[in-house]
């Protein structure tokens, strides 16, 4: 599966150790930065990066996802959840990380790595790559309210 990666400083560090950890894996890692640590950089143009990409490689059909990388995660998801049609959720542990792809088809995960040891923040990761979408009618239903919202800018009630 083709993964797309998107970081700040705070979550460089454990990039590069994801980063491989996926190869290793049979992995193809889009690394869309930041490619060096720069204390001073600006999360959401990597974060937009990665998810733009997701939502663009799913549109081609393409198999791909995402995960999205911060000291908290918490700005790293909003920043990508600006990219129309990008479903981004936090995850805080791998049954909340599954629970997002089975019933909100997530495509992409934050993490904020500064809250995690290395090995639980890698197993957050790997259970929502692991982890398909249950395709349940009233979990469709309900994505389907948000994807027309995004759209429409209205909530049909």
């Amino acid at each position: 599966m083709k993964v797309h990666l998107g970081t700040d400083h705070a979550g460089f560090e454990f990039k590069e150790v994801l980063k491989a950890h996926l190869e290793t894996g049979g992995h193809e890692v889009v690394d869309h930065g930041a490619l060096e640590f720069d204390a001073l950089d600006d999360y959401p143009a990597f974060c937009i990066a990665a998810a733009q990409a997701v939502v663009d490689d799913q549109a081609a059909g393409q198999e791909a996802l995402g995960v999205v990388i911060g000291g908290s995660g918490n700005g790293e998801q909003m920043a990508a959840n600006l990219v129309k049609g990008a479903r981004t959720a936090l995850a805080w542990n791998p049954e909340i990380s599954k629970l997002a792809r089975q019933h909100n088809n997530a495509q992409i995960v934050a993490v904020g790595a500064r809250q995690h040891p290395e090995a639980e923040a890698i197993a957050i990761v790997d259970a929502f790559l692991a982890e398909p979408f249950s395709g349940d009618e009233r979990h469709e239903r309900r994505i389907k309210i948000m994807a027309d919202y995004e759209e429409q800018g209205q909530q049909a009630l």
